[in-house]
């Protein structure tokens, strides 16, 4: 791997993790608890994890270029990895089993708000 593609990759990563934690401060201002922040499960990494009411959402964090291409980034194997990620989470804690839970994207562009998308993909 070259030193400029390194570069690149970390400066991806980075912008990534930054987005996250601004999907997490625009969703607290929105009135949502976030209970877990790069959730790990056997299945994969959930961004956040955040409840609001009876509502329990997996939010995948998409930064791109523009916000169609954050909004078409998550791909069919990734939504099953989420749902996947989202049972399993539901079926060991007994807390969270009463609660609506939801498949939900933020998308972040460069100069632009997020776009909070509830229920993404229609799955949980």
């Amino acid at each position: 791997m070259t030193a400029s593609r390194r570069e690149r990759g970390a400066r991806a990563h980075q912008q990534g993790h930054r987005a996250e934690w601004f999907a997490a401060l625009w969703l607290l201002c929105r009135g949502w608890r976030i209970i877990a922040f790069r959730y790990r499960t056997r299945y994969g990494e959930i961004d956040l994890l955040v409840r609001k009411k009876d509502v329990l959402a997996v939010v995948e964090v998409k930064r791109r270029a523009t916000l169609e291409e954050a909004l078409a980034a998550v791909l069919p194997a990734q939504r099953r990895r989420l749902l996947r990620a989202a049972t399993a989470l539901t079926a060991t804690r007994a807390d969270f089993r009463q609660l609506s839970v939801r498949l939900d994207l933020i998308a972040i562009a460069p100069g632009r708000l997020p776009v909070h998308v509830e229920n993404a993909w229609g799955e949980a």
